[in-house]
């Protein structure tokens, strides 16, 4: 993901950069249908700052889920993380068109 750093600001702040909505999300090994996938049209900054709330949310439930012992928090943020991750993947396909 450094591409979205690299360029520096002014991509970020360009609103006609946007998600072109090709990335899936397969939840398990050799999985042929998709969960889901990133919309087209999103522009890449809100992506990105989503992608960060999705991961701060992975960040306290992987912590609860360790302390508790609790294996749903658990997965639940892992599909956090994957969701982050499909939009950030997205968000730089966006940034480099």
């Amino acid at each position: 993901m450094g591409g979205i750093y690299l360029h520096g600001a002014e991509l970020m702040n360009d609103e006609t950069k946007t998600t072109p909505g090709v990335t899936y999300f397969y939840q398990g090994e050799g999985q042929t249908h998709p969960l889901f996938r990133i919309a087209e049209g999103i522009p890449c900054r809100s992506a990105c700052e989503q992608a960060s709330e999705l991961m701060g949310y992975a960040r306290d439930l992987s912590l609860t889920g360790l302390m508790d012992g609790d294996q749903q928090m658990m997965w639940a943020s892992h599909y956090f993380a994957a969701m982050a991750k499909a939009l950030l993947d997205d968000a730089e396909l966006g940034l480099m068109r």
